[in-house]
């Protein structure tokens, strides 16, 4: 069973929640956290089901358990914030739009970082569109994506040193390799979030850069056209998937915390004075009293 790498740092009421991608771990988003709590935030990044251990623990789960610890982690938040922005990294990024469309009253904002609908960008093989079609062959089910150069940073220092501790196995670092079960789930995904797409309407902010190398900028198009509200994208152009640790990753984390101001400061689309959760449960301890008070003065 892996070892649970969420990451926690307690501030004040704002909460950001942010997810990591396909066969990530929290730390990818690490470097992000300490800067938006550094401004006061109360920051959490989830770990995903089955990840952070084997490839095989990955395989057994399905988009929807992954889908169950990003929601159990905004829950975790909504408990002790009174507003909630959520955000991810590439399929992430998917999750956190999830959560967005499934609960509006819950999230405030949005932030998409390199949002993966599709593997499209220019390291991609291109047999890979050939997978759909086998992934239900003994073939397809024994494949796995293994990623190659540039692994998603155009920074070779960091590439260098993220890659050796991939290579020795460290779980912090994340897996080379993800399996086709994984991917299956990741299309599944998809299909389940398009049609969503447009009733979300709480801003978002995408970040992409514009030579990603796993996810082509097509994704962002695609996301810019159908949400349903205002959407501020951000371009980069010195960086390649992994924006969140690549050259830009301080541009990205910047326009994060500036976006993040901005949700705060919009008037609250629902009157909240303390943190939504204990809110709702101290209204359920109240409503048979209440109840009562109505019965006695009848």
């Amino acid at each position: 069973m892996p070892v649970d790498r969420s990451i926690m740092i307690e501030g004040g009421p704002i909460g950001v929640l942010l997810i990591h991608g396909l066969g990530g771990t929290p730390v990818e988003l690490r470097e992000v956290a300490r800067r938006l709590a550094a401004t006061g935030a109360t920051v959490l990044c989830c770990q995903l089901a089955g990840h952070c251990g084997t490839e095989e623990e990955l395989a057994a789960t399905r988009f929807e358990d992954w889908y169950a610890s990003a929601e159990a982690a905004l829950a975790a938040l909504e408990a002790r914030c009174t507003k909630v922005v959520v955000g991810g990294l590439s399929m992430g990024a998917l999750l956190a739009a999830l959560l967005a469309a499934r609960n509006p009253d819950s999230v405030d904002g949005v932030v998409m970082l390199a949002p993966t609908l599709r593997y499209d960008g220019w390291s991609i093989p291109r047999y890979g569109f050939l997978l759909r079609l086998l992934i239900n062959t003994p073939l397809g089910r024994r494949y796995r994506f293994v990623e190659r150069e540039p692994y998603g940073l155009k920074d070779e220092r960091i590439r260098a040193m993220i890659l050796r501790a991939m290579r020795r196995g460290d779980t912090d670092a994340g897996s080379l390799g993800t399996p086709s079960a994984a991917l299956k789930q990741l299309w599944r995904l998809v299909a389940r979030l398009k049609p969503l797409l447009g009733s979300i309407r709480q801003p978002v902010f995408i970040a992409h850069a514009r030579h990603d190398d796993v996810a082509s900028f097509n994704n962002a198009v695609l996301l810019q056209r159908r949400l349903g509200g205002t959407v501020e994208c951000l371009v980069l152009d010195d960086s390649y998937h992994l924006v969140t640790l690549d050259r830009q990753r301080h541009l990205v984390t910047d326009r994060v915390a500036a976006f993040i101001r901005g949700v705060v400061a919009a008037p609250n689309r629902h009157p909240v004075l303390e943190p939504r959760r204990a809110a709702a449960a101290r209204a359920e301890r109240n409503a048979p009293i209440a109840a009562a008070e109505v019965a006695h003065v009848a």
